[in-house]
């Protein structure tokens, strides 16, 4: 046997060559991504091409289908289309003059007046919600016939004039205030007649359901000796009535508060005699439960009354 023949008997044999690595099998599946891609961004393309004139012919012809036979405009007032764009917000009027002020007179319980832009017509009672009107009316009755019934058991305890009833949007103030009658300078107790008054109020108060707000007051004169501010002078008045309301008088200990305000909110602004008089008291305000909008007219309306 020849050395040719041995060699190839060898090779039949088993041996085997290997076989040849393909390095490049990566580019088919980037090749499928990036026909994918390709694909995808044609799609994109082709869907974000409106045609102009198909829109116009959707646009006029739902517009028809919100019309009837007259020709009569679309319901959506303020365009001529349903698909246009245009605005339909109503354009209006700025006021001139004073017609664009709504001072507390208005009804809206508003202090000063504000410029406000207006329609057709200037701001009036009428534009009033009638349902809001008629709930106000009602609270304003109510808050009146209270003011009347404790002014009325004042009088004939023979305390006519030492309270002075104000309403406002919380509801009935009463007024502590007279120089020396409730409270004397730079004091927190109370003197024979503030206990009368209470004494008299104090059923009505009880009887009632809403909540009451006791708010001390101070004039602008510094204190001195046992109170550091009027911040604390003007807090311990409001505590003592509120502890002669509830220890003495039997009002419900959760129904009431007691805050101090100082001098931060005169009647009375300045130092004048007068002004140092009204200013150091004590308000009992019967906290109204009317919405906010209701509570807001009360007081225009107790005025014309």
């Amino acid at each position: 046997m020849s050395t040719a023949t041995a060699h190839r008997g060898r090779r039949r044999g088993g041996d085997h060559e290997e076989e040849h690595v393909n390095h490049e099998r990566w580019l088919v599946s980037y090749s499928d991504m990036i026909t994918v891609l390709m694909a995808l961004f044609i799609v994109l393309f082709a869907i974000s091409q409106v045609d102009q004139e198909k829109y116009v012919a959707l646009r006029d012809s739902l517009s028809a289908g919100f019309q009837d036979g007259t020709m009569k405009p679309s319901v959506l007032d303020g365009s001529a289309g349903t698909l246009d764009g245009a605005s339909i917000v109503p354009e209006t009027t700025p006021a001139t003059g004073t017609a664009g002020m709504v001072s507390a007179d208005s009804g809206l319980g508003m202090q000063g007046a504000q410029p406000v832009t207006q329609t057709a017509e200037p701001t009036s009672a009428t534009a009033v919600d009638p349902e809001v009107l008629a709930a106000a009316e009602k609270e304003a009755a109510r808050l009146e016939q209270m003011r009347a019934q404790i002014a009325a058991s004042l009088a004939a305890n023979g305390l006519d004039g030492t309270v002075r009833f104000r309403i406002d949007e919380r509801g009935l103030v009463l007024g502590l205030v007279a120089d020396d009658v409730f409270f004397a300078a730079a004091s927190a107790e109370m003197t024979p007649t503030a206990r009368r008054v209470l004494d008299v109020a104090g059923p009505t108060l009880v009887g009632i359901g809403e909540q009451i707000s006791v708010e001390g007051h101070a004039n602008v004169i510094p204190v001195a000796g046992r109170y550091p501010t009027n911040w604390e002078l003007s807090t311990d008045r409001a505590t003592q009535v509120l502890r002669h309301l509830v220890e003495t008088d039997g009002m419900p200990g959760g129904r009431i508060m007691a805050v101090g305000f100082g001098d931060t909110r005169p009647l009375v602004p300045g130092d004048s005699a007068d002004a140092l008089v009204q200013n150091r008291r004590v308000d009992l305000v019967i906290l109204s439960a009317a919405p906010e909008q209701v509570r807001a007219l009360v007081p225009a309306l107790t005025a014309k009354g």
